[in-house]
């Protein structure tokens, strides 16, 4: 129920790997008419074919909006790791949001650290078990 609800879809249905994570990434970064690196090239196929990028006319590509959501929830899957292993840990400010509206962390009273829910825990442990 905690994975759905925060519906962390792609990382347990779509499999992605840490290297087409870091395509997606790199498609975001990257200028507009400029060459795909090695890495964006080596997952651009799985990714099209998934819908997460798609091909421009002028051989880059462009991340979709699923592609885009796909990334945010990665960034949230990792931000909800790290807050549990160190609740220390900055999150950006979006994924704080995020997250706190979903009630997997709550704000501690030392500002910028947060603290883990069981709702939280509770999303790892499923997460977790999925992956």
């Amino acid at each position: 129920m905690a994975a759905s609800d925060i519906t962390f879809g792609y990382e347990m249905n779509n499999g992605l790997s840490r290297d087409e994570y870091d395509a997606l990434a790199q498609v975001t970064k990257m200028p507009r008419g400029a060459k795909p690196s090695a890495c964006i090239a080596r997952n651009a196929k799985k990714l099209v074919g998934i819908k997460l990028l798609s091909p421009r006319r002028d051989g880059t590509y462009a991340l979709t909006d699923k592609g885009e959501e796909a990334l945010f929830l990665n960034r949230c899957v990792r931000g909800l790791r790290a807050i549990a292993d160190d609740p220390s840990i900055r999150l950006d400010t979006d994924v704080a949001t995020f997250l706190g509206r979903k009630g997997h962390i709550v704000a501690t009273a030392v500002a910028g650290h947060f603290d883990i829910t069981d709702k939280g825990r509770e999303c790892l442990a499923d997460i977790t078990q999925n992956s």
